[in-house]
């Protein structure tokens, strides 16, 4: 894998003039994966220890421990929010998503609060272990997954359909608060029980889900980015319900699937979604698909509008999400989880490239060096959906195969011409900068 990044061609010459004074932008990061290829490709200058920056990449955990105590400058930026767990822990996730589909079915009736059903029915256990017995009951015989809400890359994930494999749960559910405080044991964790898709989508045999990449760089008033590149991550294993224990078949997630014997790094398990867009309407038709991506429209903007109101809006934050969506056998996008921290890892080289790509994109939009007006609908690969409201489809779908007959500015899965988009764009606001000095 190339890990020479250069300053990207639609830049034009290397710019001197910043916006922080005549010096280049200093930045710190906690990762030294593509996102620190993309940085120093930029031109910043990379800072250690306690030296001043103006842009962070960090952790959550920084985010946690010492985000509080510490006090930005005006033009510095950072790439999380504050309490973005509120919709990046899979319990919370959930949580604020129900809240929310009561909010809408009150204020806007049954017909609107429809469209928050993209989530599969889910319990917190061991807290709401009994609420979620009176559903097991309700539908006996149906495949169940546990996850624990604050783990990643599948680790703790399993499946059931039997009361008696999740007694660990149901035993503390019965426990007091003083049970629980002169208890010598570790209390059981915490984790969300969901029901099992049993009815994915396949193709070639094999189970898969999307992650698709959402910028926001404001939630008051929210403002929102799709990125049209992303890609679907396959499983390894032939789709069967005949073998819940194994993994290989029901988890497509890299970081489990990379373990299996036959799999290949330089081939991997991934279609990019450009691939999977033209598979699925070469098959089912271009209505079908366009239903599906407005259906996944609805997915980003109201799982964002569900912690609006709750999420601690810093002028000096920007979240980069990765959503995992998956896709039943009616084309029915449900919302699987939302990641913080999605990886920048690269599996391999089309995976490195592409993810220099969203990232370099990601800073063109955050837009350290001030170059652009604010009123921007495209930037790179990103397109702009929601801006304290939604953005309307003014032209697009020239690259697409078809033009959407959706009203969404969000081009998922066309074909990212960013290059040629960014020299265009770039070269306009020099332009109008010119002649705004003359």
């Amino acid at each position: 894998m190339s890990r020479t990044q250069k300053q990207p061609s639609y830049l034009g010459r290397p710019i001197q003039k910043k916006t922080i004074g005549d010096r280049v932008v200093r930045f710190r990061t906690a990762l030294s994966n593509t996102i620190l290829d993309v940085l120093k490709g930029r031109g910043w200058q990379e800072v250690q220890g306690d030296m001043e920056w103006d842009f962070y990449w960090c952790d959550v955990g920084w985010m946690r421990e010492v985000f509080d105590h510490y006090y930005m400058e005006e033009h510095c930026r950072i790439n999380h929010f504050r309490n973005h767990y509120e919709l990046t822990r899979k319990n919370l996730m959930v949580k604020n998503l129900k809240k929310f589909r009561k909010q809408v079915e009150r204020e806007q009736g049954k017909l609107e609060a429809s469209k928050c059903d993209f989530f599969p029915t889910t319990f917190e256990l061991p807290s709401e272990y009994h609420m979620f017995v009176e559903e097991f009951k309700r539908n006996l015989g149906s495949l169940w997954i546990m996850k624990p809400i604050a783990k990643a890359q599948g680790k703790g994930i399993f499946l059931f359909r039997k009361l008696k494999d999740i007694t660990d749960w149901k035993k503390e559910s019965y426990k007091s608060q003083e049970e629980r405080r002169n208890d010598d044991k570790e209390p059981v964790e915490t984790y969300i029980v969901q029901k099992y898709i049993e009815n994915p989508y396949l193709i070639g045999g094999k189970k898969f889900d999307l992650r698709v990449y959402v910028l926001v760089t404001s939630y008051i008033p929210m403002k929102a980015w799709l990125y049209r590149e992303g890609f679907a991550r396959f499983s390894n294993t032939r789709y069967s319900l005949d073998s819940i224990d194994d993994t290989y078949i029901h988890l497509t997630n890299v970081a489990v699937q990379k373990t299996a014997p036959d799999y290949d790094p330089e081939k991997g398990c991934k279609w990019s979604l450009n691939q999977l867009r033209q598979y699925l309407i070469a098959r089912h038709g271009i209505e079908a698909v366009e239903d599906m991506l407005k259906k996944m429209d609805d997915i980003f903007i109201y799982s964002l509008l569900c912690v609006q109101k709750i999420m601690i809006n810093d002028k000096h934050c920007f979240e980069l999400y990765g959503y995992d969506i998956m896709l039943d056998d009616k084309l029915k996008p449900w919302l699987i989880e939302t990641n913080a921290s999605p990886s920048l890892t690269a599996s391999n080289q089309e995976d490195y490239e592409l993810k220099c790509r969203l990232l370099e994109d990601t800073l063109n939009v955050v837009d350290m060096e001030g170059r652009l007006t604010g009123k921007e609908k495209r930037i790179g690969g990103y397109d702009l959906m929601w801006n304290d409201g939604p953005v309307t489809l003014e032209e697009g779908g020239l690259d697409c195969m078809s033009a959407p007959t959706y009203t969404t500015n969000t081009h998922l899965g066309c074909f990212n011409d960013r290059e040629k988009q960014l020299k265009q764009l770039f070269r306009s606001l020099q332009m109008a900068k010119k002649t705004t000095t003359v």
